[in-house]
């Protein structure tokens, strides 16, 4: 049974070397720009999958055709997903 979901089944060292790879592509000049870009990026498929959802709910409250049971699981599976990424973007995010 998986304990953790692993974002694309890469370990903590293969992250290294990609984030080494983007500094010495890109530069260290340009890592907060690059940074930001990832945050919109998550920004916006947060608010995608939220729209998704809601969209469905509504769907499902009309067609009366609501499983509390389904809804739950489903619900409990993008809070695991949202908490993995906010773990694995929070390096990512400025501390104001």
């Amino acid at each position: 049974m998986i304990h953790q979901l692993t974002i694309l089944f890469i370990g903590a060292a293969e992250i290294m070397v990609i984030l080494l790879i983007v500094v010495l592509v890109f530069g260290a000049d340009k890592l907060p720009e690059i940074a930001r870009g990832l945050g919109k990026g998550m920004r916006q498929l947060r608010d995608a999958s939220n729209d998704i959802k809601q969209e469905v709910s509504k769907s499902a409250k009309e067609n009366n055709i609501i499983d509390s049971d389904v809804t739950k699981n489903v619900q409990e599976e993008i809070n695991k997903i949202k908490d993995d990424l906010e773990d694995f973007t929070g390096s990512l995010k400025r501390n104001k």
